[in-house]
């Protein structure tokens, strides 16, 4: 019976955690600047925690038959919480209204469970036991549940799914509670049968999960969801529309078949093919393989990938679509794939490139933007051979001009002799990159067979820019200080005004 009421208490701190988890990443996914919203979801929910915690003095009698109460609130509305978000996002306005609200109601509802329990145990053990006990399980159940978050329930679960499963748990609680506490409770068959008619309606949800994160995003993409998947690192969405197949990475569009091709033969072909002798290759990012199709397009050069997520390079690898796309890139025995984190990667591998291509995706946030500054570039150019060069996908020097000469000032900070350009893509627009080396920079007068956009004549055109991207002022982007998403950010929100 002992070990029974301390798991009780293990398996309702996982739950708490896991629904705060749950809105921090979906805040994350949907609203974008993962420390901004892990940060806030976080100081609020333990905020709220404050609350219950303070309210719970104001509980006197019926404690058993209030804290199953509270497990069966906690069950519907943190089980739920996840399904809801997805359709606020997809059908109102008020997406942040309804997250901080789910939030404040789950939090006050967490606090209110162990000030109610340790006082349900006061009467069978000694006070010291219980705070001790108690709190040890609390943050067992705390380790457990961040640890399974991101490891198997994202994975595997998905979003929807993990916490409807956590709502469970917590309704599983409830109706075992009604045995372990029977001899307090008066009305158990009443709480019995709310706890089963709850364990019903989360069984049923999580039937039904694939279907309704379905029609949410059904209407939050124009054109028809063909794929989802969540993993660790992002939301991934696929969607086709006639011969259009684009990619989605929490929310922001990556790229449309039916251009992208513009835009990798800009990013690869500038760079590596004005280095004949080029034979060992670094893509950094670039998770779908595209920029790797256009490198194997030089016969001789071997290329290395790293790239953070690796459920993004199994899509690419195994979806018939996709590698159609990509040529089945990452099939060619001339290439590598490292799934880890660039930066970590780069810190502690000594191997030596002749070229370096960086498609990172654009520095919305801070977990990205340590890849666009002066210590990330500096670690880069200890792996690029003397001779050899880098290009850098530098957001839109139109739409986002200061962020652009922004990473254009980190590079030359970083020791880097750099060459802006640019090139428009029907699906994002006017889109900038730089090539960065150590020395002058000549475009290439050869290119390899079957590119569908560059011509020799058209490289040196993409180095001139018209008059509203000219570069203006902006800072270097360093690590204790990344000035680079502020101004993405701003400049990015003034345009979807």
């Amino acid at each position: 019976m002992h070990i029974a009421l301390f798991l009780t208490v293990l398996l309702i701190a996982a739950c708490g955690l896991i629904y705060e988890l749950v809105a921090g990443a979906l805040a994350s996914y949907l609203l974008g600047d993962s420390v901004t919203q892990f940060s806030i979801v976080i100081g609020t929910y333990l905020f709220a925690m404050g609350i219950g915690s303070w309210l719970s003095r104001y509980v006197t009698r019926g404690l058993v038959a209030r804290f199953v109460a509270v497990e069966l609130m906690v069950a519907v509305v943190g089980g739920l919480s996840s399904t809801f978000l997805f359709l606020a996002f997809a059908y109102t306005e008020s997406f942040r209204l309804l997250l901080y609200v789910l939030v404040v109601v789950i939090g006050v509802l967490v606090g209110l469970e162990i000030p109610l329990l340790m006082r349900i145990l006061r009467g069978r053990f000694e006070f010291k036991d219980v705070v001790s006990n108690v709190l040890t399980f609390d943050y067992l159940g705390a380790l457990g549940a961040s640890l399974l978050f991101p490891l198997l329930l994202v994975p595997y679960l998905g979003m929807v799914r993990s916490a409807l499963l956590f709502g469970i748990i917590n309704a599983g609680v409830a109706l075992w509670s009604t045995w372990i506490f029977r001899d307090q409770l008066g009305a158990r068959r009443v709480l019995q049968g709310m706890s089963v008619a709850v364990l019903a309606l989360l069984g049923a949800g999580m039937v039904e999960a694939d279907r309704i994160t379905r029609h949410a995003e059904s209407s939050i993409y124009a054109d028809e969801v063909i794929f989802t998947r969540d993993s660790p690192y992002q939301r991934i969405v696929l969607t086709v529309w006639k011969d259009d197949l684009r990619l989605f990475l929490n929310g922001h569009l990556q790229f449309s078949s039916r251009d992208e091709y513009r835009y990798h033969e800009a990013l690869v072909h500038p760079g590596l093919a004005a280095l004949p002798g080029a034979r060992r290759v670094l893509v950094l990012g670039g998770g779908d393989g595209l920029a790797v199709r256009e490198i194997l397009k030089y016969p001789d050069v071997q290329v290395t990938l790293v790239d953070l997520d690796p459920e993004m390079t199994r899509i690419f690898s195994t979806h018939r679509e996709l590698t159609r796309l990509n040529e089945n890139a990452f099939k060619s025995p001339r290439v590598r794939v490292i799934n880890t984190d660039a930066f970590v990667w780069l810190g502690h591998n000594q191997e030596m490139f002749d070229f370096v291509v960086v498609d990172f995706p654009d520095p919305s946030n801070y977990a990205v933007g340590k890849l666009y500054t002066t210590a990330f570039y500096r670690l880069l150019a200890r792996h690029i051979s003397r001779d050899g060069m880098a290009v850098v996908q530098s957001t839109s020097p139109m739409f986002a001009r200061t962020a652009y000469w922004s990473i254009v000032a980190t590079l030359r900070e970083a020791g880097f002799d750099t060459h802006p350009y640019h090139l428009y893509v029907p699906s994002f627009g006017e889109w900038g990159f730089v090539l960065a080396g150590h020395g002058p920079y000549t475009p290439p007068t050869r290119l390899p067979a079957r590119l569908r956009f560059l011509t020799p004549t058209v490289v040196p055109q993409l180095f001139t820019f018209p008059r509203d991207m000219l570069p203006v002022p902006a800072e270097a982007n360093r690590l204790n200080d990344q000035v680079l998403v502020r101004y993405y950010g701003r400049e990015w929100k003034e345009i979807e005004r």
